[in-house]
């Protein structure tokens, strides 16, 4: 069930026709069954993880409040990350785990006797931990009071708006929404829509032809294009999965503000970044930001001397890549915004923190984003093999011109990118103005709307590409 499905659709619509009929605790509870039955719908077996885990933080986050004593509440709070932990290490990458035993045992002589196991992968795992993270911590730090409500906890790390793909929204913050009932009359229902309308254009229109009529041929095979064609291949999938991702963001903060949630923003315009460090204060704001107060600051963040503060970088951006997949090439992805990070960071006493010239900052905005773009293509390769004959292939071939990308798909990227530069406000001044249109005038335009997008959209119903994460 995807956003953009007619069964979701009418699973919102029903969900909300009962929702303001409802008090505040039967609100909860129908939200809480909602998000259990979307989630369901991908795979009922998991539903059983999703209650375990969630009930097990509950239970811990309860028992380290009860304690003082600092070993107890350490041995609590290890416990969680175990469990967390575990459940995301054994489901996601334990058959990694394997063949890399295996391809560095046989080198050598050894023998492995490991067996793979073929498991399904319980959908939106690393966003659920992540969520439950969160939770416990927070309620370590005494940050935050743990709930007395099992149905809370239940609801929040379930909560089908940002299930599945984010934006990863802070126990703190989520918790205290749920002790209000949620009237329709703070809704802005205005803004919602807007943001709805809008990602159904960046993801069906935008997303969708450039990955079905450019970006999966070129990354299946990139030795059959020109060096020019595969330069736009990689401008390409940039737009593509910034289209593909904050579309799916954008609909997850508009539902949730349909029935009364309020989420921060997850992107802000980021291939406009004129540093690496601004990229990632710009993309994916909430992940970012998690792996900033609960990983990177933990280990000491920029507190203990240069050469600390760039491993914690690197350390930092290393783990973000390995938790988008199982893969070596997203370690290489970290890897490479780790280090840029870190040289970034080494190099701040010649950049200096003033103001650049126009001429700086546009040189700083080139060279972001074609960083940003070269390392997409290990993010977005099958392999390294595929990745390295991408990048051969940027360095060979000059003689030829733009062979494969066709006018549309150059005006989409030459869309995508355009968005980026728009002033910063522009997108508030536009929402605010839709919002001023009376309730009928918004669903009039959001039918119309939706229904053009519909039938300009490829055929069929493409998955939103952190679904897989």
């Amino acid at each position: 069930m995807v956003f953009n499905s007619v069964t979701f659709l009418i699973f919102l619509a029903i969900t909300l026709s009962v929702y303001y009929r409802l008090g505040h605790k039967g609100q909860n509870w129908l939200l809480l069954v909602a998000s259990y039955i979307f989630y369901g719908w991908w795979d009922y077996r998991f539903c059983s993880l999703l209650f375990f885990t969630s009930a097990l933080d509950y239970w811990l986050g309860a028992q380290i409040a009860k304690t003082d004593r600092p070993a107890a509440r350490r041995t609590l709070l290890i416990l969680s990350l175990v469990s967390n932990l575990g459940l995301l290490g054994f489901f996601k990458y334990y058959n990694f785990f394997v063949a890399t035993a295996i391809n560095v045992a046989q080198p050598l002589g050894w023998r492995v006797d490991i067996p793979f196991i073929e498991l399904g992968l319980p959908i939106a795992i690393s966003f659920l931990t992540f969520h439950a993270l969160s939770y416990i911590i927070d309620v370590y730090h005494r940050k935050l009071q743990p709930t007395r409500s099992l149905v809370d906890i239940l609801f929040y790390i379930s909560f089908f708006p940002h299930l599945i793909a984010g934006p990863i929204v802070r126990a703190k913050a989520f918790l205290e929404q749920t002790v209000r009932r949620s009237d329709p009359a703070d809704i802005r229902l205005g803004l919602s829509v807007f943001l709805i309308v809008g990602g159904l254009f960046k993801k069906v229109i935008v997303a969708n032809y450039l990955s079905t009529d450019f970006v999966d041929g070129v990354f299946r095979s990139p030795s059959e294009y020109s060096r020019l064609d595969l330069l736009l291949g990689m401008y390409a999938y940039a737009i593509q999965i910034y289209c593909d991702f904050s579309a799916y963001t954008d609909m997850a903060i508009a539902l949730a503000a349909l029935v009364g949630f309020r989420f921060p923003a997850n992107f802000n315009q980021p291939y406009r970044a004129q540093r690496l460090r601004e990229f990632w204060q710009r993309w994916h704001i909430s992940l970012s930001t998690w792996l900033r107060d609960y990983l990177y600051k933990p280990l000491g963040g920029n507190r203990h001397g240069h050469l600390k503060t760039y491993r914690n970088l690197i350390v930092t951006m290393l783990l973000g890549g390995i938790w988008h997949g199982a893969g070596w090439k997203f370690l290489m992805w970290g890897a490479m915004h780790g280090g840029g990070l870190a040289v970034e960071r080494m190099l701040e006493p010649w950049l200096g923190r003033r103001s650049l010239t126009p001429a700086g900052k546009t040189i700083a905005t080139v060279t972001v984003f074609h960083f940003v773009c070269l390392a997409w293509i290990f993010f977005r390769a099958e392999d390294f093999e595929v990745a390295r004959l991408y990048i051969a292939g940027l360095g060979s071939g000059w003689g030829q011109g733009v062979q494969q990308a066709g006018p549309f798909v150059i005006g989409l990227i030459a869309l995508g990118m355009a968005l980026q530069f728009l002033p910063e406000r522009w997108f508030d001044h536009l929402a605010d103005a839709f919002g001023r249109a009376p309730a009928w005038g918004l669903g009039a335009v959001a039918g119309v709307v939706v229904a053009i997008i519909n039938a300009l959209g490829p055929e069929g119903i493409a998955p939103f590409i952190y679904f897989r994460f």
